[in-house]
């Protein structure tokens, strides 16, 4: 290790200097590199198909000569042994026809005359680079073996192996190594010692919590003699809270999700409530199988809970267009495309959509195929349309632990009190009896509900009620509460007694009684325009059927998103009075809205599904028209709105005509349902506390005489108390559920929508119809799985699958060693790279069922193998024979993920907030970083700034600059894949940004308040946060050299070191030196930008 101080310039400006001196290093190496030719690589013995010639194939003739009929040239088809075998004999020049392949004879085969021919015109492929020497000399020796095909290695069900013998028997630790020596020895290799403790527990730590080990980890590791410290030491990491959170980043990416909704717009979402499953789906291990059937499926699982509902927000993390002029079904078969495409990367590791506009130039897939899955994802309940903010339906209410533990504490209050009024009900009904005979057939008591009573209109005049067509009521902005007459209202048109009744989410109910002379026309509206796309409400009737529509947004535009539209299955009868009521719990989703008629509800038709946030509307209320011509033709009356959603019983109160004398003058079995809830709810409500109370004292006076009845105490438990105590618990629940956050989940049709083969991928060109059915070169759906998603679910995890188990055990694989047994994660197809090493790939995969897809027990297999604990040291003869560490003949050494590095930061500095889940946050972003098209970039504040990265507030159009600087990938697609990249300007970030900065800062403070008295001591503890090591004598050295030197340049540059000192929002310590502090911060920086703290190693 060099550290050079600058004396001279700011910490920021010498940073360029390190990162251009970094640059001119790498091209050297890279010259040097070049000019050193690489020796020809001999060929094997015994040439493979799969191995050696398959990937020529693919990638030379596939494109013409492959599983793409549509694409396919001369007839000929390379890909399959039969069709070679069958195809015609071709022509060449200089022998006339022979057969494509001839097996065991290359001069005879028409094959090697075409890609050897000197003639550009015949020569094969055409219009191409030539093959290579040595792929021409692959083939030919190929057909001199006899031309043998083998299918693709990883459509074959895994067969497990049985661990190889090998002759250094005491290095494997578990079957893994034994597969992995075996390959070293069959290449002539060793082996590399096993990591110092330090170096293995820094290693281990970061791959199972994505965090580096405290101070104090270390040194109980280190303290830990007994055999099994390591093991026991895992099996901690694998039990940390942390674990899951580490799991979670890479699915992730997987799972393409964002907080955003990509396309132009992009706007806001909020899927955190699936991010929390996922977390906490890793941290109590749940198997693989599980996590994938729920993720895929979870809303069809027989019973779903809330959990696997929120699951199966997996396949709603990708895009949604909300832009106007869109064309539907457009974008919702881009929706459908999307989840086909992403199953198939994610679980079979196949690039599954590139059979949407035709067969598969590659693999197997045909383009028929593709569409049959395609239908298990066709019949979700959705448009296509996104909402313009918000989550986009359907949805599900998704309430945090500690929301659902308040929502039992009020449902348990709820409870009790219903409990008590049960033990009640005799006393209630021998009072409601004795009280229904007081009074008289002709007592006018109307018995209409007045909580929550916002304004009331009777218009109970013939004049009032009548609207010809061209009449109605008109109101201003402004609102004031309470019941008014037509006259009144008029008198005072600026007075709006609906404001506040309909908005920002608000639950409400409209009533009237309407006795139209016309199929439509609006009868309560406030909305901008006639038509149900009008920004606001509006209770109409079109064609007979009552109509609530909600739309939200704030232009008064229409906007198909953030908008409910729903009317009655059947058209009311238009032959006389008729009462209307609409409810709505403000609780976004559709399932909220109620309409009723008469009294009773209704079966109802939901023409769009979009509800989201509602912005208060200022459209002025009409009754009997909306914001353009049209106008109800007959009579309104009794208009009544509140500020709640009436029960079921309240709203049949109101569609009661009769008064409370009329009903309770009929003998109980001869009213009506409606009747008899109308006068049990009025008399619980406004009669049964005094009575019940008086005749409970009553009768104790009774059992008392000697007590009189004003000194007697009143019950403690009364029918009042207990009612004020139900409808605030009642109000508390709702209040409480409008506060939930929502998760977009998949919800099936009722009737599946049928699904066509659509030529050239295009929404609008319909072919063939198609059912669901999985591929056929692939194993059959297990016999007893139902054929939906569900089923297909149960299909990618059936033990016969040949691919899931491998693609899942490779990733995790690749978490570890940062590249895969397989390099291609992404493509197990004919065009992904061969396995290193087959035999161990096909026995992880086995295990993986074997154990029951217990993910925790792999990773626990996996970093306690021998070949995990290995020093990543390279020496010259490994860098030599495999770079890349192909051969697994030392650790793994890689470039840190984007995430752990910034968390790495936090974490060492002390400011990291561990917090588990919630929504996502906005730590530090560069100034102005929405400003071109979405507004301000609003930071966050206090403790969210120093969340994990997990939690980073992701937009699909602009990714946080630093973190998409170390390769954070987009979210518009899957990426179960690695691509490290290394540029000058990653160095020069970890050295400027204000994160790193802020670190290096409050390093330097714990190094002042914690790590000792001595210059050394601090040091030492910033060097063993960092990298869980102490400093060698040398490097403690140059560490104490450079403190002195930016010590004495702080002291003469007081406004350097606080500049230095001004980055972040953490308060500095202002009992510290600020000369002090900012030469530590400095040094600080250094120790972060050390190789080994940005490596895994």
């Amino acid at each position: 290790m060099r550290i050079v101080p600058r004396s001279t310039s700011s910490l920021r400006h010498g940073a360029r200097l390190v990162a251009l001196s970094a640059v001119v290093a790498c091209s050297t190496w890279g010259l040097l590199a070049q000019n050193a030719a690489p020796e020809p690589e001999p060929l094997p013995e015994t040439v493979r198909f799969n191995r050696d010639i398959r990937p020529i194939l693919s990638d030379k003739c596939y494109t013409c000569h492959g599983p793409d009929s549509g694409t396919r040239r001369a007839g000929l088809r390379l890909d399959d042994a039969d069709a070679v075998r069958k195809a015609a004999t071709r022509t060449t020049p200089s022998q006339g026809p022979l057969a494509v392949i001839a097996p065991g004879d290359p001069e005879g085969s028409a094959l090697m005359h075409r890609i050897t021919a000197t003639d550009p015109q015949r020569r094969m492929p055409f219009r191409e680079e030539p093959l290579e020497p040595r792929e021409v000399a692959l083939i030919t020796r190929w057909i001199e073996q006899g031309a043998q095909y083998e299918p693709h290695w990883s459509f074959l069900p895994p067969v497990r192996p049985a661990p190889p013998a090998v002759r250094d028997a005491a290095w494997p630790r578990n079957a893994i190594d034994a597969f992995v020596l075996d390959r070293l020895e069959r290449e002539g290799l060793r082996p590399s010692p096993e990591a110092d403790r330090a170096t293995l527990l820094r290693r281990v730590t970061l791959d199972l919590t994505g965090l580096p080990p405290t101070p104090g980890e270390v040194a109980a590791f280190l303290g830990d003699d007994s055999p099994d410290a390591y093991e026991k030491a895992v099996d901690r990491l694998l039990a940390s809270p942390r674990y899951g959170e580490r799991m979670a980043a890479s699915w992730l990416a997987a799972a393409r999700f964002a907080d955003s909704s990509g396309y132009f717009a992009d706007q806001r979402r909020d899927m955190s409530r699936w991010r929390d499953w996922v977390i906490d789906a890793f941290n109590r291990n749940l198997p693989f199988d599980r996590f994938t059937i729920e993720q895929l499926a979870g809303d069809l699982l027989p019973d779903a809970t809330l959990d696997q509902h929120i699951a199966s927000g997996f396949n709603r993390n990708h895009r949604m267009n909300s832009e106007m002029g869109i064309i539907p079904e457009e974008f919702f078969v881009e929706n459908v495309v999307d989840r086909v495409s992403t199953t198939g990367t994610v679980w079979m590791g196949l690039t599954v959509g590139c059979a949407r506009c035709h067969d598969h130039k590659f693999d197997p897939i045909k383009q028929k195929e593709f569409y049959q899955l395609f239908a298990y994802f066709n019949s979700i309940a959705e448009s296509g349309i996104g909402q313009k903010t918000g989550n986009t339906p359907p949805l599900v209410y998704a309430p945090t632990p500690e929301q659902q533990d308040k929502l039992r504490a009020i449902e348990d209050r709820i409870a009790a009190a219903e409990a008590q009024l049960a033990e009640l009900r005799p006393a209630i009904e021998e009072a409601q009896r004795a009280w229904e005979q007081s009074l008289g057939a002709a007592d006018p008591i109307v018995g209409s509900p007045d909580e929550g009573l916002t304004a009331h209109f009777p218009l109970a005049s013939a004049k009032e009620r009548h609207f010809d067509g061209r009449r109605y009521v008109d109101g201003g902005s402004a609102g004031r509460r309470g019941p008014k007459t037509l006259d009144a209202y008029l008198q005072d048109p600026d007075d709006n007694a609906f404001d506040g009744v309909y908005g920002g989410g608000r639950a409400m109910t409209l009533a009237a009684w309407i006795e139209p002379d016309a199929a439509t026309g609006p009868v309560v509206t406030r909305t901008l325009l006639d038509t149900p796309r009008g920004q606001g409400f509006s209770l109409l009737l079109v064609d007979g059927k009552l109509q609530l529509n909600l739309v939200g947004g704030n232009t008064g535009l229409w906007m198909d998103n953030d908008s409910g539209h729903v009317e009655t299955a059947e058209p009311l009868a238009l032959d006389g009075p008729r009462h209307v009521a609409a409810t709505y719990d403000g609780s976004r989703q559709i399932e909220g809205i109620a309409l009723y008629v008469d009294g009773a509800p209704q079966r109802l038709h939901v023409l769009f599904n979009g509800l989201g946030p509602q912005d208060p509307t200022e459209h002025p209320l009409r009754i009997g028209a909306g914001g353009g011509p049209e106008r109800f033709r007959g009579s309104i009356w009794d208009v009544r709105a509140y500020d709640r959603a009436l029960p079921p019983e309240r709203i049949a109160a109101l569609a009661e005509p009769a008064s409370l004398g009329e009903i309770a003058a009929l003998p109980p079995a001869e009213r009506t349902p409606r009747q008899a809830r109308k006068i049990d709810s009025y008399f619980l409500a406004h009669q049964a506390n005094d009575r019940i109370d008086a005749a409970r004292i009553e009768a104790r006076r009774r059992e008392r005489p000697g007590v009189t009845p004003p000194r007697y105490p009143k019950p403690d438990v009364t029918v009042g108390k207990l009612l004020d105590e139900l409808r605030a618990a009642r109000r508390e629940r709702a209040a409480l559920r409008n506060t939930f956050p929502t998760v977009m989940v998949m919800q099936e049709l009722p009737e599946p929508r049928d699904a066509h083969l659509l030529v050239r991928g295009n929404y609008d060109r319909p072919g063939e119809r198609v059912a669901r059915a999985t591929p056929a070169w692939l194993p059959p759906m297990p016999a007893d799985a139902p054929n939906n998603r569900l089923g297909l679910a149960l299909w990618l995890v059936d033990p016969s699958h040949p691919l899931t188990a491998r693609v899942a055990v490779n990733r995790y694989w690749q978490m570890l060693f940062g590249t895969g047994l397989v390099k291609s994660a992404d493509n197990f197809g004919s065009q992904g790279e061969l396995p290193s090493h087959p035999a161990l790939l096909d026995w992880l995969a086995t295990e993986f069922v074997r154990t029951g897809w217990d993910l925790k027990a792999m990773q626990r297999l996996l970093v306690t193998s021998a070949t995990y604990r290995q020093a990543s040291t390279v020496t010259p003869e490994l860098l030599e024979r495999d770079q890349d560490n192909r051969l697994l003949a030392r650790g793994p050494r890689y470039r840190l993920p984007a995430e752990m590095l910034r968390d790495q930061l936090l974490a060492v500095s002390g400011l990291l907030v561990e917090k588990i889940g919630g929504p996502s946050v906005k730590p530090y972003q560069p100034d102005g970083l929405w400003a071109s098209q979405f507004g301000t970039y609003e930071q966050a504040e206090g403790d969210d700034l120093y969340r994990r990265s997990l939690y980073t507030y992701v937009r699909r159009s602009v990714l946080p600059p630093a973190m998409s600087l170390f390769d954070v990938t987009d979210r518009d697609n899957p990426h179960v894949g690695t691509d490290p990249t290394n540029t000058p300007l990653q160095a020069l970030n970890l050295m400027n940004d204000v994160t790193a900065l802020e670190a290096a800062r409050m390093l330097a403070e714990r190094m002042l308040t914690e790590g000792g008295p001595a210059a050394a001591d601090r040091l030492g503890f910033a060097f063993r946060m960092a990298t869980a090591r102490r400093p060698s004598e040398a490097e403690l050295e140059v560490l104490l050299n450079s403190l002195a030197a930016f010590g004495e340049r702080y002291r003469s540059d007081h406004d350097a070191a606080l500049e230095l000192l001004s980055h972040g929002e953490h308060p500095r310590n202002e009992g510290l030196d600020v000369a002090e502090l900012a030469a530590h911060a400095a040094v600080a920086s250094l120790i972060l930008n050390l190789d080994e703290v940005l490596t895994q190693h």
